[in-house]
């Protein structure tokens, strides 16, 4: 499972001209799943993600989780974070799970999001999406359980 974390003043996802989820502050989280994945890497993976100390506190340092400051979770699945370029000029992926166990494991992650007491806006699983976000930092990171 891969996850790219986007810390965001605030971030929506937009789908067929309606808003599907949106944060305040805190982070989008764009997750790739692997054919390999369990709800064991999906629970694992959102509790990192909840506790991951990437906010600023009163000195400036990196030192707040995104539940430290009361934040909230703007979550999209994106397949193409297991995009193989190399080889051609075209993406394989190859290496991405099958749409119904990613799907499946997209909730679990959510489901431990909002575990963790974390407020979650959804994209739609499959759907071709807008998303509008501000950055902030900006801060970007790259987890991978694989």
């Amino acid at each position: 499972m891969r996850a790219t974390l986007q810390r965001v003043t605030r971030a929506t996802c937009t789908v067929n001209g309606e808003v599907t989820g949106q944060t305040g502050p805190g982070l989008l989280v764009l997750l790739g799943v692997a054919p390999g994945d369990t709800d064991l890497t999906a629970r694992t993976l959102a509790g990192k993600i909840a506790r991951l100390r990437i906010f600023g506190d009163d000195r400036g340092r990196m030192n707040r989780s995104v539940q430290d400051i009361g934040g909230g979770i703007l979550s999209v699945s994106q397949f193409t974070l297991y995009a193989d370029t190399r080889s051609g000029n075209r993406p394989s992926f190859t290496g991405a799970a099958a749409p119904e166990h990613a799907r499946a494991l997209y909730g679990t992650f959510n489901a431990a999001l909002r575990d963790q007491g974390l407020p979650v806006g959804e994209g739609i699983f499959g759907a071709h999406m807008v998303l509008d976000l501000t950055n902030d930092g900006p801060v970007t990171l790259t987890l991978d359980l694989d």
